[in-house]
């Protein structure tokens, strides 16, 4: 299973809230990630998450859509990181960007 994120969200990946601009973190959490994340766990494979091909990330977005994945997760014993694969080859520190965000809302 797969998100797309250039393709099936947005090239413009916005703010953390709705209510702060088009395309936030809030919306591709409830629209893509988390109903994708709940298929792919349910069937047993591994989500792969396609970050390539937008115009960039606020920190905000990416803080928003995976640090509250793991910290909406937290209680019931997921941890993300064990399920999610992160694809960029444009900008790979992303990666690394998105476990500190996943690692910090283990922590909280």
């Amino acid at each position: 299973m797969e998100i797309k994120i250039a393709s099936e969200f947005s090239k413009f990946p916005g703010p953390r809230d709705r209510g702060e601009g088009d395309y936030s973190a809030e919306d591709f959490f409830e629209r893509l990630l988390l109903p994708r994340f709940n298929a792919s766990l349910a069937q047993g494979e591994r989500l792969r998450v396609v970050l390539d091909g937008t115009a960039g990330y606020a920190t905000s977005f990416l803080e928003g859509s995976f640090g509250k994945l793991q910290r909406d997760l937290k209680g019931k014993g997921i941890k993300i990181l064990d399920h999610i694969d992160f694809i960029s080859v444009e900008e790979p520190y992303l990666i690394d960007e998105i476990k500190e965000y996943v690692a910090d809302a283990l922590k909280g």
